[in-house]
């Protein structure tokens, strides 16, 4: 075993980039800056009106919170080690980065599925809406999603962090949990067979509450006129489109790490690899930001407030709208 204080694995992928390290450099510090101003701006539209300040728009803010994570445990240190002259990364970084993606994948699902509760709410028990989400409820609510997969993912790492490492390289661009087992010393089976099981606890409970969701709005909407089918589901839109665009990223991860991928060019595995941390936390926020019209009413009004579009801009953009300038 080698000692995890002087311990390095190297990022083998970055090979494919140092050409043109510089621009890819670029384009991820891009994405990183519209990824934080995208999802900070959610949140303070949010935060600023309290006609806003409803159960699915918190639950927004706490999805935007966990792209701003999880950009910030992927894009920081890629770029950090775009910029180095190696590209290694220390165990105890490795490790680190590790249980940030983790987690923050499996909260995203979480606060997914918690959307799809809350949806499920409002359509199929309209009345009852506010009695059922009282904010007693939302804080627990919050409390379990935001706990839960840090919790239950770090009781499997635990696992991990006891392997003695006799390999060192990751053919990835970032370290993922799956891909330090293979670099272990001992036999580990084990640790696979109990990852898939992992994958149960962080993944189909979570899918079951979105699709048991879903199946009841379905099926009271089928009862419904049309215009109130049109109206109650428009409302679901940004939601199940996020729900899409995780699962497509969620599944590239999986198959990637537990699939023998080497007959795929390295620079598809690459943009695959990094889908779930690049596309997600720039689409989602657009989703519940542009998707909404009080939040796009709301992101005018602050651009008016900072001159950055006069209000005759704003009154062609939102026609509905009268704006005034201030």
């Amino acid at each position: 075993m080698k000692n995890t204080t002087t311990l390095t694995f190297t990022l083998t992928s970055f090979a494919t980039l140092e050409n043109h390290k510089h621009v890819f450099f670029t384009l991820f510090f891009f994405l990183y800056i519209v990824t934080i101003f995208l999802n900070l701006l959610l949140i303070s539209v949010i935060h600023r009106c309290n006609q806003l300040h409803q159960p699915m728009n918190i639950f927004a803010c706490m999805l935007c919170f966990n792209e701003i994570y999880g950009s910030s445990a992927l894009l920081l240190p890629v770029m950090s080690i775009l910029l180095s002259k190696t590209h290694a990364i220390s165990a105890n970084m490795c490790f680190a980065q590790v249980y940030f993606l983790h987690t923050f994948g499996s909260s995203e699902l979480c606060i997914l599925a918690l959307m799809g509760y809350d949806r499920y709410v409002a359509i199929c028990s309209p009345l009852h809406y506010h009695t059922i989400m009282t904010p007693s409820k939302i804080y627990k609510l919050i409390a379990v999603v935001g706990l839960y997969p840090f919790i239950v993912f770090g009781c499997f790492f635990s696992f991990t962090l006891r392997l003695s490492f006799c390999g060192t390289v990751i053919p990835k661009l970032y370290c993922v949990n799956m891909e330090l087992v293979k670099n272990a010393c001992s036999n580990t089976s084990l640790i696979s067979t109990v990852g898939l099981l992992l994958i149960g606890l962080l993944v189909f409970p979570q899918l079951i509450m979105i699709v048991f969701s879903y199946v009841q709005i379905f099926r009271v909407c089928k009862k419904l006129s049309k215009g109130s089918q049109v109206l109650a589901l428009k409302t679901c839109v940004p939601h199940l489109c996020s729900v899409l665009n995780y699962s497509i990223a969620a599944l590239f991860e999986i198959v990637q790490t537990r699939f023998d991928m080497s007959h795929v060019a390295i620079e598809a595995r690459i943009f695959l690899s990094m889908y779930f941390i690049i596309i997600p936390p720039v689409v989602n926020p657009l989703l519940y930001g542009l998707g909404t019209h009080l939040v796009r009413v709301e992101i005018i009004k602050l651009c008016m407030i900072y001159k950055i579009i006069p209000s005759s801009i704003a009154n062609k953009i939102i026609p509905n709208e009268t704006f005034t300038s201030k």
